[in-house]
This record gives structure tokens, sequence and C-alpha cells, in this order.
């Protein structure tokens, strides 16, 4: 089955807990602090790999989450830090962040990658907290979260040249005339259900990879037929061939094929109609073809579009127009279909974010917020040097600057989740 969109979660690896530990030696009955640091949670990383062609593994594993590191160990021993979750995609492939639709990053040659969520760091064991005059800490930090968020994956295949026309103008037999691909040919509509690659070889080192498109037909960048879902693999060609049944014998004017199917290119993407195009008029061992094709010819030229008469059933026509496709490929080689990355999303963390709000309900201070959740991990509010340590981080954060401009008095409720207390200046 071949599928082209996918959306995933994706979250990356917790930093492992800072660890409380103390010295327990014989003869050493009042030791010092050891604990150590947790290790960092894993990345989440997608890599392109030229061996998968299609997204169908996402259909059924929607969910993607890496390791965590693991927790300090006493004896001043630092937790180990979790592997890299690498997820394979097809060489072509588009991520995009699902919340706000912008590109995270374009997967366009084998190797590539793009990190995705990056994992928590680790916590601080309580060794690190040790000063001369704090010197038995009973709290150690907690690692952060690792980073979550839905992608949706799109393929978009890398080919040189496009195959655009109506159903059943040829397209297949000419691909499989071409190259040495397999489509499946047959005398009816929509034959083509998925995109369709080969590889063009010219000899001499000469080569190129065309894909045959399923048949497009007015409404395709609507939805109407199967164009909507296929348009999107014709983005990346540097060249589109376009079919023409000059025959007539769909009992449709070829001429009003052609303008109708680069409406539809240029309805869906503007880009798409600005494209280099080459005309192949096809069938044209039909007796029927040869009294159309001097005034479509005619009318196509008028407009600056290459026109070659071509049939694919018989091979009339095909290796000129090859030629030339190569001529104009070599002339396009370094030009890229873009793509509007937004690099900023790769790390959504929003660090200019407050890590706290506070608001007050009925009488009552309620401070929340990702510094408040860590800071409530991390203390033992039965010792007192870890109250301590509380009530420094809170002035330290500008937590009580902030109450105090919002009127806290003495004697007034502040509430942090579940943590309740009275404030006193």
């Amino acid at each position: 089955m071949f599928v082209d969109v996918a959306k995933i979660f994706v979250k990356a690896g917790d930093g492992g807990n800072g660890r409380i530990s103390f010295r327990r030696e014989k003869y050493v009955p009042n030791g010092g602090p050891d604990g150590g640091d947790g290790g960092d949670g894993g990345d989440v990383i997608f890599v392109a790999d030229e061996e998968l062609r299609t997204l169908m593994d996402f259909r059924y594993r929607r969910k993607h989450v890496a390791e965590s590191g693991e927790q300090g160990g006493s004896n001043n021993c630092f937790g180990k830090s979790a592997e890299d979750l690498y997820i394979k995609v097809p060489v072509g492939t588009i991520l995009r962040d699902s919340e706000t639709g912008l590109a995270v990053g374009d997967l366009k040659a084998p190797g590539d990658t793009i990190r995705a969520a990056r994992g928590g760091k680790g916590g601080k064991g309580n060794a690190q907290f040790a000063t001369p005059t704090r010197q038995a800490p009973r709290f150690a930090h907690p690692g952060e979260k690792g980073e979550e968020r839905w992608v949706e994956l799109e393929l978009k295949l890398i080919a040189d040249v496009g195959l655009v026309g109506f159903p059943n103008v040829g397209k297949s037999t000419f691909l499989s005339i071409v190259t040495s691909a397999k489509p499946k040919i047959a005398n009816y509509h929509f034959t083509t259900l998925v995109p369709n690659l080969g590889v063009v070889d010219l000899g001499n080192g000469r080569s190129f990879v065309i894909a045959d498109i399923p048949g497009l037909i007015e409404g395709a960048h609507s939805g109407v037929g199967l164009g909507h879902d296929f348009l999107r693999h014709v983005e990346r060609t540097k060249v589109i061939i376009h079919i023409l049944d000059v025959s007539g014998s769909e009992g449709r004017d070829p001429y009003e094929d052609f303008i109708k199917i680069n409406e539809e290119l240029k309805l869906y993407n503007e880009r798409l109609s600005k494209k280099p195009q080459i005309v192949a008029c096809n069938k044209m061992d039909i007796p029927a073809a040869q009294e159309s094709f001097e005034g479509i010819k005619e009318k196509l030229e008028q407009q600056g579009y290459e026109v070659f008469s071509i049939s694919a059933a018989t091979k009339q026509g095909i290796e000129p127009l090859m030629n030339k496709v190569y001529n104009m490929l070599d002339q396009l080689k370094d030009v890229e279909e873009p793509v509007e990355e937004i690099s900023e999303l790769l790390y959504h963390k929003n660090t200019d974010e407050k890590p706290y709000n506070i608001r007050k309900e009925n009488g009552i201070y309620i401070v929340e917020g990702r510094l408040v959740e860590q800071l409530l991990e991390s203390v033992n509010l039965d010792d007192n040097d870890s109250i301590k340590y509380f009530q420094k981080v809170l002035r330290k954060r500008g937590i009580v600057d902030e109450l105090r401009q919002m009127g806290v008095q003495d004697g007034d409720t502040v509430k942090m989740y579940d943590l309740e207390f009275e404030y006193f200046d």
C-alpha cells in the first residue's frame, strides 16, 4: 500500500532524577553528600532512508517515545544518558508541526536528519548543592521532562520529471517504454492509483528519474478524482512532460485538456504552472491523430511550448523527446524546490515564556507553572536546609517580588498545587 501522509506523536526521553545520598563508610560516621546527577533523556531524530518508499508503517504505529535517562547513583555516580531514538522515513519526507502546520524540516537526501524533540536534561544530585553553610543538603533536582509533539509527515517523491495528463492518455504506457518500471496498464480510467517511479537510462552515464502521477481531471486541486492526493508529487519535479491524446479517442478536445490540466496545476500551487513544460502529443499511430496534431502544435508553439509527436505503443518519437528532457535537466540541475522551514519549531520550548504564573482567586494567591512543579519535586519540606533553598529560589526567580506587586500581605494564603502556606515577608 502506498501511503504518503501520516500523523504521529513523538516524545523525547525524560531526564533522570538527581540522587539524594550520603557517604556511609566505616570510620566515616558523618559522611558528606554523594548523590550523582541523572542522565539526559534521548532525543527523537528523523532520518531519511533510501530503502523506504512509503509511510505505511506509521499507519499502525503512531506513538514513538525515546528512553529516559537513568537516575543518579550514590558515591557521585552519574546516571547513564539514554540513546537517541532514530525514526526512519523515506527520502523526500517533509515534517510539519501539527499544531501550526509549519514545516520543521525537509529530508531531501539519504542520511539527512531532523531532531524533532529534545530529551530532558538530567537533574542534579544533592552533592551539587553542598556549600560551607549547607553541608548536608537533603534535596536534589528532578530530571527535566522530554519534549513532546504531534508531527505530520508528508512524502513528496523525488523525481526529475513528472508526467501529467488526463486519465487514459498513455502515461503508464509511456513510462513502461522509457524505463524498466512495470505500471499497471489497461484501457480504463484511473488504472494508476499510486505514483510510479522509473529511471530513464540514455547511456553514457546519462539518466534521470521520471514519475507517472495518477491521472488528473478538472477539479483535481479541490479533491475531485485522485489528483488532490497526488499533486504534491509534481512539486518536486524540475520538468513536466504533459501528455495529450491527440487521437481524441476519449471524445475530448486535446487542446482543452491541456488548458484544464495547467489550470489545475496553477490552482494547486502557483509554482507548478511556472515549471518548464514539454508537450508530448501521444497516440500518433492512430490515423485520427494526424488530422488534429498540426493545429494543436501551432497553438501551443505560439504560447512558447515545445511540442513532440510520439506514440508510446510504437516508440515513435521517444528518443528525441528523452534527449531534449535530459538537456533541459542538465541546465536546471542546480534548481531546488523551496520549502519554507521554520527552524525555531525544532526546539519548540519557548524560552521567552515565563516559567510560572500567579493569579488571585477567592483571596488565595495561586502560583503554578513548570518552575513550581520542578521546585516542589526537588525539595524536602521536612528538612530545614531544604526549606531555606525553597525560599531562596522563590526570591531569586522573582516570585516573591511579583506577589508583593499583587498586594500580598503577611498572613495571606499562598497555594502551590497541593502545598498551602501563610505568607510572611
